[in-house]
């Protein structure tokens, strides 16, 4: 446990949270009992004095809920279910804010903010200020306008840019997947589970790899991998962690021997600074 024992004094967090942790499976419709959970814990962590970050999927499944649609086949069904189901979503998340004398601010944040010098410099003075007045941004991709080529494409990824882009020291990837595995668990009852990575080499991405075309490789274990490189270049750690019970929150920055741990690697950051400009110097 001493190797976790530093997660504790962890000033900056980011902690990315995905649609199907958020609704119930039965229904798509959001589970306010588990969402309750999750303020309450990030109200607690903001309590601590620390800055916390959530980055939150759901727009769209809380849109075509409300709607009562089924699967989505067009973008434009995809982006109008995200447009009706942002806004109920940031509802849901001001209300229980409130009630733990929270104020939480809502960003949309495109590919085009990051890549742009002017827009990611505005972006990151947002970030700092909410800080500064003690609010709990809650970040999305802006669904509603973006198109394939533009996209992130996926949560995982947008949280490990926000990770770089705020200079944040801890990123938490909570999701149906409790850690990094050395196979598909779900297809192999042998697959061991990795609690430490000290260095994530070929051998490790190709765990991902070898997976694709399953709900465990795309859009799951290897988008994950990718948010890693990202986060440890950039100098945070990142824990990937099951979001059964979202309580487990405080327990991963208690130390706990959950979930699989990334070491940050600050020294081999060139990538990212070359991406969101050069790092400021923590002193």
């Amino acid at each position: 446990m001493h190797l976790r024992e530093h997660l504790k004094d962890r000033r900056r967090i980011v902690i990315k949270v995905g649609s199907s942790s958020l609704v119930h499976p039965e229904t798509g419709r959001l589970n306010l009992q588990k969402i309750d959970i999750l303020v309450r814990e990030v109200s607690d962590l903001r309590n601590q004095g620390k800055d916390v970050v959530i980055v939150s999927s759901g727009a769209i499944a809380v849109g075509r809920a409300a709607m009562g649609l089924g699967e989505l086949h067009s973008l434009r069904q995809k982006q109008a279910c995200a447009a009706i189901g942002q806004g109920k979503l940031m509802m849901i998340y001001q209300k229980f804010f409130s009630e733990y004398s929270q104020t939480s601010a809502q960003l949309l944040l495109t590919k085009q903010t990051i890549v742009s010098d002017e827009s990611r410099t505005n972006a990151r003075n947002t970030f700092s200020e909410l800080f500064a007045l003690g609010a709990i941004p809650i970040v999305n991709e802006n669904d509603t306008v973006e198109t394939y080529d533009i996209r992130f494409g996926d949560n995982d990824r947008l949280s490990a840019i926000v990770t770089a882009l705020i200079h944040a020291d801890l990123l938490i990837l909570l999701s149906d997947i409790r850690g990094l595995y050395t196979d598909d668990p779900k297809r192999n009852p042998d697959a061991v589970f990795i609690r430490e990575v000290d260095v994530l080499d070929d051998r490790l991405r190709g765990m991902a790899k070898d997976t694709a075309g399953s709900r465990f490789g795309t859009g799951g274990m290897a988008t994950k991998l990718a948010a890693a490189d990202i986060a440890t270049a950039a100098g945070a750690d990142m824990i990937i962690a099951g979001a059964e019970d979202f309580r487990i929150i405080h327990r991963l920055i208690g130390g706990a021997e959950e979930g699989t741990l990334f070491h940050a690697h600050p020294h081999e950051s060139r990538l990212i600074n070359d991406l969101l400009g050069k790092r400021e110097d923590p002193s």
